[in-house]
């Protein structure tokens, strides 16, 4: 199985949230976005131990069953017709999570995530554990 974590997905799992830690566990790939780790970089420098929070981060990363997915053409693509899907249904969510989405979609992965908004983007396969 191959998931994609989103933030919330990757800060459950950091700070072992059962559930999370059994669908990381459970995966043959685990996916993470460049998108989602510049918001967990912010959050660690807005808080008070980035050091401790950011070698956490790059150990989860070095994971042999952990790959950090590129951004390119295809996602940008992507990208473009979730968000214009969703503005014209009214629905739209936060940018960096159609990034994220169309990551997953991109590379037939399951999102992994706590934010029910995902469940909008029609064609994304989603977990959502609130």
């Amino acid at each position: 199985m191959r998931i994609l974590l989103d933030t919330s997905a990757y800060i459950k799992h950091f700070n072992g949230v059962p559930a999370f830690m059994e669908k990381v566990a459970a995966s043959d790939e685990v996916l993470m976005s460049p998108i989602a780790i510049g918001e967990l970089m912010l959050g660690f420098r807005n808080g008070s131990r980035f050091h401790e929070n950011a070698n956490a981060l790059r150990r989860f990363l070095g994971k042999d069953v952990v790959q950090l997915v590129p951004v390119n053409e295809v996602t940008a693509d992507r990208y473009s017709r979730i968000a214009l899907h969703l503005r014209r249904q009214g629905t739209p969510i936060p940018s960096n999570d159609m990034w994220i989405a169309a990551q997953a979609m991109e590379h037939g992965a399951e999102l992994l995530t706590a934010d029910r908004h995902f469940e909008q983007i029609s064609g994304l396969v989603c977990t959502v554990f609130g």
